[in-house]
């Protein structure tokens, strides 16, 4: 007899204090199996929860492993040895190259934009007064009773990056990217292509809307309050005038097939790389056969360019691990938030 476990990105059996994953430690089989295309997506205590399921013990207390696991996100060398070896026996990875050799080629590539004029005004503005005020109430509280200011500084950061419509108390304001975007966007839909147009921001979606509708760009919508997600999808696929898709990273990053869109843009950068790959992941999928361009989108000389420098090191830290990818906030260090308000 045996179990089997799906465990995706938003699945809680990779969160070892949840219900999901105490039951699935109860079952009792003589064979068990895991699955998961980001089997540590956040942290490396994920890949412990996946492990207390599929071999109890093997990877010690969740305590023990979670001294062991700092140890090997600050990149030690006999830590990440130690690690490695004792998991990588028991995964059997499977790219999608190896399982859809088929598919036409991917290309990804970052388009930089730069902040003028009030944007960039505003945002270096906002970058001084949180650099000022949030190092020195880390400096006298501490991480951990600054994470919730922590946080508020990187999204105010972030919308600043993206539009300053998105900051509170604005109804109006600018956008690099929304004008390297359009432009863009106005020579693909010209040559008859079709696009995804993803962001973590709904609000950053509803502001792009009415530019769309002033151009009669023919377009769907996707967010989380979207009830006809099959309905918008058809229209997509098989409408030749439907050009565009927007959708909300969260909802439309899993369970979408658009192999009708060949261009994807992601309009703000995510700390976990995985996520951005499931989203590319929506049109460069079977049944894809022409070649797919993705784009990221980042403001020069702002939080999104050091971003992208936590992904490549998360990223190389389940490399070094279990050959997958990986992201993520859990772990910021001081010298991470120094470098993010840099």
């Amino acid at each position: 007899m045996g179990f089997g476990v799906d465990c995706g990105s938003s699945d809680c059996s990779k969160n070892s204090q949840t219900a999901g994953a105490k039951a699935a430690r109860l079952l009792r089989s003589r064979h068990r199996l895991a699955l998961s295309g980001t089997p540590v997506e956040n942290h490396l205590g994920e890949l412990w929860s996946l492990f207390e399921f599929l071999n109890p013990g093997l990877l010690g207390t969740s305590s023990a492993f979670a001294r062991h696991g700092v140890a090997a996100a600050k990149r030690d060398p006999e830590a990440l040895d130690v690690l490695s070896r004792g998991v990588r026996p028991y995964i059997l990875r499977r790219t999608k190259a190896q399982v859809a050799p088929e598919l036409p080629p991917r290309t990804e590539e970052t388009l930089y934009c730069e902040l003028e004029g009030e944007q960039e005004r505003t945002y270096e503005q906002l970058r001084q007064h949180y650099r000022q005020t949030l190092l020195t109430k880390i400096d006298r509280d501490g991480l951990s009773k600054s994470k919730f200011q922590i946080l508020e500084a990187l999204l105010r950061l972030r919308q600043a990056a993206c539009h300053t419509g998105l900051l509170p108390g604005t109804s109006n304001g600018e956008s690099a990217k929304f004008d390297l975007l359009l432009a863009r966007l106005t020579e693909l839909i010209a040559e008859g292509r079709k696009a995804l147009v993803f962001s973590q921001f709904t609000s950053l979606l509803a502001l792009l809307r009415p530019l769309l509708d002033a151009q009669k760009v023919a377009y769907e919508y996707l967010d989380g309050q979207t009830r006809d997600r099959e309905a918008r999808v058809a229209r997509f696929q098989e409408d030749p005038e439907c050009s565009l898709f927007l959708i909300s990273l969260k909802a439309g990053g899993v369970g979408l097939n658009l192999t009708a869109a060949e261009y994807v843009f992601l309009l703000d950068p995510w700390w976990n790389p995985a996520v951005e790959m499931q989203a590319i992941d929506r049109t460069h999928r079977i049944g894809q056969e022409k070649p797919v361009f993705a784009y990221r989108l980042v403001a020069r000389e702002t939080v999104e360019e050091h971003i992208l420098e936590l992904q490549s090191h998360k990223r190389a830290l389940a490399d070094a691990i279990l050959d997958a990818g990986t992201g993520g906030l859990r772990g910021l260090q001081r010298e991470d938030l120094e470098q993010l308000l840099a």
